[in-house]
């Protein structure tokens, strides 16, 4: 179970995002909204989308399940805007995974087996079913829009409950055909105050891949709304992820040194 933790570890810290495994039924329990204009609700994520602070800091304890296990773990994350991202994952209080990952590669080192990996960013795609590139990951860990392009058209989907920018028109998610569909459709659920950012909804139809994010509560640190507690899940072809995270311990602007050393003697992974 150890090798497969170690595997899937640094996706898990990167997935950062997600929902729970049970749904509301519709207006059970949920506030109707008043109506908003699109054009409001854009220039919401137009506002969010630029929040990045220069460096950020956070340990973030994580439960993690799949189809074939189940552990839990923690991982200091130390980020440097634009740059690198660097996340050391303990297990029992033993550091065993070490990775920083810059807009171009991604290492990974692994204490318990005495190996590392060097590649690509596509390494994630290959190997996980991931596509995600180092802005995303970014996001993710601090709680922005995914992917969003101030220069995109984005359009309303209309409900009594939610307020939902999407990527695409409801006409066009709803085709039959939408595995022909060579785009990643996104939704971005904004709090009910039309403020925050509450949820997002990725999906790839050409290959089957569903990735759903809920921010279930934040912190406010230093002007940024940073994440407190996140749940994950991503659904994929080959395999069904659940994630819960908690940070604790925030630092934003604060320069964090980041640890990145591979020792002698250590071999590449296989």
């Amino acid at each position: 179970m150890m090798s497969r933790f170690i595997k899937f570890g640094f996706v898990v810290l990167l997935a950062l995002s997600a929902a729970s495994c049970s749904r509301k039924t519709v207006g059970e329990g949920m506030e109707k909204l008043e109506r908003r204009k699109t054009n409001e609700l854009v220039a919401t994520l137009d506002s969010l989308s630029g929040l990045k602070p220069r460096f950020f800091y956070s340990k973030i304890s994580t439960k993690y399940r799949d189809t074939t296990q189940r552990v839990s773990f923690k991982t200091s994350i130390r980020m440097v805007k634009d740059s690198a991202i660097n996340a050391l994952i303990t297990f029992a209080a033993i550091p065993i995974f070490n990775s920083i990952l810059t807009p171009d590669t991604l290492t990974l080192l692994n204490k318990r087996n005495k190996c590392y990996t060097k590649a690509q960013l596509s390494y994630l795609k290959e190997n996980f079913g991931v596509a995600f590139d180092y802005r995303n990951v970014e996001e993710l860990i601090l709680g922005l829009p995914l992917a969003y392009d101030t220069n995109q058209k984005y359009f309303q989907i209309h409900t009594p409950y939610n307020y939902i920018i999407s990527s695409h028109r409801k006409r066009e998610i709803r085709k039959s055909d939408r595995k022909d569909l060579d785009e990643i459709i996104i939704k971005y659920f904004l709090s009910n105050d039309a403020k925050g950012l509450k949820r997002m909804e990725i999906e790839s139809p050409g290959d089957s891949t569903r990735i759903q994010v809920d921010y279930l509560s934040r912190e406010m640190v230093s002007n940024y709304n940073i994440p407190k507690d996140v749940r994950i899940n991503i659904l994929t072809p080959r395999n069904e992820i659940f994630i819960e995270m908690s940070y604790d311990k925030i630092e934003i602007d604060e320069r964090q040194p980041l640890f990145m050393v591979i020792p002698e003697g250590y071999e590449i992974c296989e």
